[in-house]
């Protein structure tokens, strides 16, 4: 890595690099299943779940690149290559499957969730373990944009328990959290 007089030493930014890179690789295989679920969808729901999901997909294309441009801004460099983001990622591809419309939401709600958890721990650990304030912030706000999306994912299933094969399960009579 080049000398970067920034106040972290190599070994911090280091770290923080690595929990990018696995941020940019989760959310380059989010943005692929987005993709081919924008394609594939089928049903009563096509045109709302069509341009919602393009919504998607535009916003992290941007999102994509603002987390490569800050490895580069530490002095690293994005992982950048499919056999790359698919080695470090934590999401998985689900190829060759077509789930039902209901199926694609709860994949996508059940992928933006594992996203929410992993940001949660890259920003203790970039706090915390790597002293990096900068990134903790700038990875908080990619959480919050996660969040927002797996709530109007879960929305619109809402009133149904979502499994993760995206069977839907009556929830008529529990009472939602917080209610």
């Amino acid at each position: 890595m080049p000398k970067i007089n920034i106040g972290l030493s190599d070994e911090q930014r280091e770290g923080v690099i690595n929990f990018l890179n696995q941020d940019l690789a989760d959310a380059y295989v989010l943005l692929v299943k987005t993709k081919k679920y924008h394609w594939d969808v089928i049903g009563p729901q096509f045109r709302t779940l069509h341009e919602l999901w393009e919504e998607h997909y535009e916003a992290l294309t941007e999102t994509i690149d603002e987390i490569a441009e800050r490895i580069r801004t530490l002095g690293g460099y994005p992982v950048g290559t499919m056999e790359g983001f698919l080695e470090i990622a934590t999401l998985q591809e689900h190829a060759g499957e077509i789930p039902s419309a209901t199926g694609m939401v709860a994949q996508l709600v059940e992928d933006h969730e594992k996203v929410v958890r992993n940001l949660r721990e890259h920003i203790n650990g970039c706090a915390e373990e790597f002293h990096d304030q900068g990134t903790a912030d700038f990875l908080t706000e990619l959480m919050e944009e996660h969040e927002e999306i797996a709530w109007m994912l879960r929305s619109f299933i809402e009133g149904q328990a979502i499994e993760p094969s995206g069977q839907q399960i009556e929830t008529q009579g529990k009472t939602p959290i917080g209610v």
